[in-house]
């Protein structure tokens, strides 16, 4: 078979074309590599990194393109990835904040499900019940992911059969760039449920609290007081909608707590409500992809703009993370109040 370069593979993938671009544009400051190739064409899984290669330097992680038909997370991974290519030249203060902190970027997780037009990978698997945790608490059928058909939604792969080499991907990018860090923070970012954007954090599989709930509190609170006006997101516990089998990040945040010199680590996946687009324009039911994309240019220029502000809240808050880690009593103080604004009203874990 001839020969085909990653951007005449990428057919109907403008998010892959827009990553090259990308790459080419800012090839003097960016490190990229392919870290996996999948799908029957070899698509390639790009990790790209920017900013301090110490190892004592905090780190973010920025991931997109996870269930193939959210191409919106791509794009706005893609989206704030162009805003710091294009100001790594002059901007003075982007200059400092990359000496003492590492960016990794992984715009698209799954390209062969997107260029399917597809939730799931190419052999049928949801990446995000694929991991090896199980549920301690009750699933809702279906949805909390099955191993019934890959012709039903939310499978997640024969029990046997190893991670789908797209999450594998993203294990290996997450445990050899960010947990070898002390501080890590990563967000993930989705569509497609409910009409209000979210920021879920673990856990998905159970009931209980996380244990780094209180640094998850505080930061909470640090982007409530520092942007005031933009409070788009309900912040809260994924379990608090619902719990499920293999999510991808509950195994990496287990797989922290594991280490040696276990970093402190929080995982976040941003949910953008694609009901509310839905709302404004039933005719995108019409759609599969207009049921987690925004489709009028107008409304996808307004969603690739308003997300720059958390984006850059998160990369300020993992370079300055010592400024506001709660520690002794503070962070007592800290993990009571998330108890009770997560947690008073909610029902007691099965176990």
């Amino acid at each position: 078979m001839k020969h085909l370069s990653p951007l005449q593979r990428a057919g109907t993938l403008p998010e892959l074309h827009h990553l090259e671009y990308l790459l080419a544009r800012g090839a003097r400051h960016l490190r990229a590599d392919i870290v996996a190739h999948v799908d029957r064409d070899d698509l390639p899984l790009h990790c790209v990194e920017l900013g301090s290669t110490a190892p004592d330097a905090p780190a973010i992680g920025f991931f997109g393109g996870v269930h193939g038909v959210e191409r919106i997370g791509s794009q706005v991974v893609l989206a704030f990835l162009q805003g710091l290519v294009e100001r790594l030249d002059w901007d003075a203060g982007l200059q400092e904040t990359l000496q003492h902190l590492r960016l990794v970027f992984m715009p698209l997780v799954n390209p062969g499900g997107m260029r399917a037009g597809r939730r799931s990978n190419p052999d049928g698997i949801d990446l995000m019940r694929n991991a090896p945790v199980e549920a301690r608490d009750r699933t809702p059928l279906l949805l909390g992911g099955q191993r019934l058909s890959t012709h039903l939604p939310w499978y997640r792969g024969a029990r046997d059969a190893g991670m789908a080499p797209e999450a594998r991907a993203v294990c290996d990018v997450v445990e050899s760039r960010l947990l070898s860090q002390p501080f890590a923070l990563s967000l993930d970012c989705h569509s497609g449920f409910g009409a209000r954007d979210r920021l879920w954090f673990p856990y998905a599989h159970t009931l209980a609290p996380i244990e780094c709930l209180a640094e998850i509190y505080a930061l909470r609170c640090r982007f409530r007081d520092a942007h005031p006006y933009h409070s788009i997101y309900l912040i809260e516990p994924q379990a608090n909608r619902y719990t499920t089998h293999g999510d991808l990040w509950d195994h990496l945040y287990l797989r922290s707590r594991e280490r040696a010199h276990a970093p402190l680590f929080l995982p976040l996946t941003l949910e953008m409500g694609s009901w509310l687009w839905v709302k404004k324009s039933p005719s995108q039911l019409f759609s599969l992809l207009g049921i987690f994309n925004p489709l009028s240019p107008h409304r996808h220029r307004r969603i690739l703009r308003q997300h720059t502000t958390l984006l850059e809240f998160l990369v300020q808050a993992a370079r300055s993370h010592r400024h506001w880690v709660p520690r002794g009593e503070a962070r007592r103080d800290s993990e009571r109040a998330a108890l009770d604004h997560w947690y008073a009203d909610r029902p007691k874990p099965a176990h």
